[in-house]
């Protein structure tokens, strides 16, 4: 009778093993790249590399850098003082509706306008006030987001020129890290409902052309982690195992 009770609490115990360890890996299977990010089907269509012909247009909560030169440039001068010689830069925000707030000229709509447009536009205005006005804008916050080693390294970087590129930003944020596909980097642009998705491998000299890509404004560059598949398993599944060793020792104790 003892025989048949032990072998009946060696089958319960079995079960209950094997029960856990099927929950375990049903869910770790799901969760071992739950950080990855713009996954792509296999089968998807990257864009073509071609050079962008889009100048930058302002948009809404941009900032902008204004300078003001009197006589086609002789002179630069503070518009919030009107005469006096400029010593500190402003930054103008774009407001939600596009509208941006200058001195002497108030409010004026600015959001898709590109520089050049903009900066035509306020020497116009300008022409009141100032002889021969000459305007100069900068945008002080474009940015691009990188995530050199998946989603769990990502960086803003403010872009400071026009001839920013691909190579340029991965040495910014850090390079390629140990555990990152070289050879698998998606850029990202445009609306995100429906953006443009380039594909970049800068593992291969022969690939290399592509990796001088001009970047812009809002771009998102992000390099493909390699799965850590042993460490993420380690880490899944050790709650499970000290769960799985506490159940038992009660079940043990139970059925004494």
């Amino acid at each position: 009778m003892s025989c048949q009770v032990k072998i009946f609490k060696q089958k319960h115990i079995l079960r209950i093993s094997m029960l856990v360890v099927i929950c375990v890996t049903s869910i770790s299977c799901r969760t071992i790249n739950s950080n990855e990010m713009f996954k792509t089907p296999p089968e998807f269509q990257y864009s073509e590399f071609k050079p962008s012909e889009k100048e930058y247009k302002i948009q809404p909560f941009d900032k902008l850098d204004v300078k003001i030169f009197s006589n086609d440039g002789f002179k630069l001068v503070d518009v919030s003082q009107s005469t006096q010689p400029l010593q500190n830069p402003i930054n103008y925000l774009v407001e939600y509706d596009g509208q941006v707030k200058l001195p002497t000229v108030g409010r004026i709509q600015i959001s898709g306008k590109t520089i050049r447009e903009a900066e035509s536009m306020l020497e116009e205005k300008y022409k009141e006030i100032f002889v021969d006005p000459f305007v100069l804008i900068t945008v002080t916050n474009k940015r691009i987001v990188v995530f050199s080693g998946g989603a769990s390294t990502g960086k803003v970087i403010l872009l400071t020129n026009d001839n920013y590129t691909l190579i340029e930003a991965l040495a910014e944020a850090g390079g390629i890290t140990d555990f990152s596909k070289s050879h698998k980097i998606k850029l990202l642009r445009g609306d995100l409902n429906n953006p443009e998705i380039f594909l970049f491998n800068v593992r291969d000299l022969k690939d290399m052309k592509n990796a001088n890509f001009m970047l812009q404004a809002n771009d998102i560059i992000y390099v493909e982690a390699r799965p850590k598949y042993a460490t993420r398993i380690i880490s899944e599944i050790s709650p499970y195992i000290s769960l799985l060793s506490s159940a038992l020792l009660v079940y043990g104790l139970f059925l004494r």
